[in-house]
């Protein structure tokens, strides 16, 4: 082994928590460790503000931050240009091929872009110091060591822009910032910014995120990623905010478990069919990624009858429903679980599942069809994946 690269791993790891493996959380209420305590503080501190403002808050059944609920003032967003990516159109259901070949067409385009990984949870004994070092892997490569940054928003709310070149983030106390992926150009844009509930999500043109403040009212609005200038935009409430690379925004309403989707004004809405509405057998709170289009959606679906966990950001996946119709998309399992899902910008998907005692993913085209799949390295392994970058 390269004493140098051993010296290099060894002071990394001095830097770091070991996490502990719970890679198998199917009992969401026995989520992160330090979360709890964060979403009790928020929970509270939300309370004061609706008693001094007058906001509604809408609890989740069965968990413990609240979020905000109904209409604001109406105001004139900022202007924003959308990703010139090409979208695709949705497909309600899709055939499994027998093997990774493909057979011409989108299939033989798609590719697997980088993968963004950080840890899964908070480790016992975190402290509000300890940092966790991201990675990135591009299959068939070995993984790169990227920027460290808190361990609590490794975990919560870390997110890459969609050009792939930055990440941002919101420490403990409120403050987002923005870096290169390997740690150079960092700084701070403001305070007083939710890291939980509403974790800043960037904009398709990679130069601004949407974000809630904690102050004056917990307005959400437009926040420019080189000046830090903030612009009010009415229409954006709920949780767990991801965008689409045509603009489209959605959003999990904590009230009630529909999934609303909207487009980069707040304006337009629509929700997706048969999840959260009464009579509806499903609800979810937790969404991961939209297809470029707005068309499809990886989430964790959860029974309405079931434990709904906290109000804290998961990626965990167990379901990619159409939009428009608010049915199951299947996907080339090959009898595997289903454990993430994140879109490419070509509309593929960086399919996650459970492989022996490890994981692999499979890439899988706009069309529902499998490519290709590669085993993750082991030192991945008790990671997850925060983003699929072209």
């Amino acid at each position: 082994m390269n004493q140098d690269r051993l010296r290099f791993d060894l002071a990394d790891l001095a830097e770091e928590v070991t996490p502990v493996d719970l890679r198998d959380r199917a009992l969401r209420t026995s989520r992160r460790l330090g979360i709890q305590r964060a979403v009790a503080t928020s929970a509270a501190a939300l309370v004061v503000l609706a008693a001094a403002t007058g906001t509604a808050l809408a609890i989740r059944p069965n968990s413990q931050a609240p979020a905000p609920a109904g209409p604001s003032v109406t105001v004139t967003a900022p202007p924003v240009e959308p990703s010139r990516t090409p979208s695709t159109d949705p497909s309600g259901t899709s055939s499994t091929p027998p093997d990774g070949t493909t057979d011409g067409g989108s299939s033989a385009a798609a590719t697997f872009g980088r993968i963004v990984y950080g840890p899964s949870l908070l480790p016992n004994g975190a402290s509000s110091t300890s940092t966790a070092r991201l990675q990135s892997w591009r299959p068939g490569d070995d993984p790169v060591r990227l920027l460290s940054v808190p361990y609590e928003a490794a975990v919560l709310n870390v997110a890459a822009s969609p050009d792939g070149k930055r990440l941002s983030w919101v420490d403990g106390a409120g403050a987002v910032w923005v870096s290169d992926l390997d740690g150079s150009e960092r700084r701070k844009l403001r305070d007083g910014v939710d890291n939980m509930c509403w974790s800043p999500v960037w904009l398709p043109n990679s130069q601004q995120l949407v974000v809630r403040l904690t102050t004056a009212g917990g307005d959400t609005g437009v926040l420019d990623a080189s000046s830090g200038k903030f612009t009010k935009v009415t229409g954006f409430d709920g949780c767990h905010a991801v965008f689409a690379a045509d603009g489209t925004l959605a959003f999990a309403d904590g009230s009630d478990g529909t999934i609303v989707l909207t487009d980069r004004n707040g304006k337009t809405r629509r929700t997706v069919p048969d999840l959260g509405a009464k009579g509806s057998r499903y609800v979810s709170f937790d969404l991961s990624s939209l297809s470029p289009d707005g068309g499809r959606i990886a989430l964790f679906r959860i029974d309405r009858n079931g434990t709904y966990g906290d109000a804290a950001r998961d990626l965990l996946v167990n379901a990619v429903l159409d939009t428009r119709t608010g049915k199951e998309v299947e996907l080339p399992l090959e009898g595997r679980q289903l454990r993430q899902v994140f879109f490419q910008p070509d509309g593929s998907m960086v399919v996650r599942v459970r492989s022996g005692d490890g994981y692999a993913v499979i890439l899988v085209d706009a069309a529902g069809k499998k490519i290709t799949e590669r085993a993750e390295p082991s030192a991945l392994r008790d990671m997850q994946i925060v983003a699929a970058l072209g």
